[in-house]
């Protein structure tokens, strides 16, 4: 199975930032698997993200562990030491998508017009980043751009909670939902696992009932 296919059946992708990895990584990679929520997106928003990436792996080897907000080529470099599945971009950069499928990792840019698509198109991704999704017009744009792009799915992220995660994920285009929800500061700062467990078991249920549905 590809990690395309995988990523979607999870159905969600928490996007963590973590100030204190060395702290905080091990005890977050348990209660997301815990939770069935085998996936993360690390973001280099934060210094040490390649630690957390690599200390997530160790804890969890079979999850899927990838660097987001990746600007960088020394960004790209630090998340394969690491160990990272996958690469995140905020943006279509050329050069980046071009690094990463010369170095073997998949990565999903961040592309939010017809353009990007376009240029996506180009470098023979199946799976592209929208973000900030409901700043840049949501689930209805979503769909929109689908009509002349209909080869991609979709991972939107910025704005998915809860409330909104079953219209998301009940269209087709979508591959899976990336969010923050699940994995808040106040959660992260305060150890709060086992709350971190259940948003995303309450995730995975609403991901199985809006495909199942």
């Amino acid at each position: 199975m590809d990690i395309n296919q995988k990523i979607s059946e999870i159905g969600v992708v928490p996007v963590i930032k973590l100030s204190n990895p060395e702290r905080d990584a091990a005890p977050l990679a348990k209660a997301l698997c815990a939770g069935g929520v085998p996936v993360a997106e690390v973001t280099f928003r934060a210094a040490g993200a390649d630690t957390a990436i690599r200390l997530m792996k160790e804890t969890c080897p079979d999850m899927l562990v990838g660097a987001g907000t990746v600007l960088t080529r020394e960004h790209v470099d630090k998340a394969l030491a690491a160990g990272a599945t996958f690469i995140v971009t905020p943006g279509f950069d050329p050069e980046l998508v071009a690094y990463c499928q010369e170095k073997g990792i998949a990565i999903y840019p961040g592309c939010t017009t017809p353009t990007d698509y376009h240029a996506a198109l180009k470098f023979g991704l199946k799976v592209l980043k929208f973000f900030p999704a409901e700043q840049s017009g949501g689930l209805s744009k979503i769909k929109a751009m689908s009509a002349p792009f209909p080869m991609f799915k979709v991972m939107p992220t910025g704005g998915i909670s809860l409330k909104n995660l079953k219209e998301y994920i009940s269209a087709p285009v979508i591959c899976a939902c990336g969010g923050s929800y699940m994995v808040t500061a106040d959660l992260i700062e305060n150890g709060k696992w086992d709350e971190i467990t259940d948003l995303c078991k309450k995730s995975v249920e609403i991901v199985k009932e809006a495909r199942n549905g």
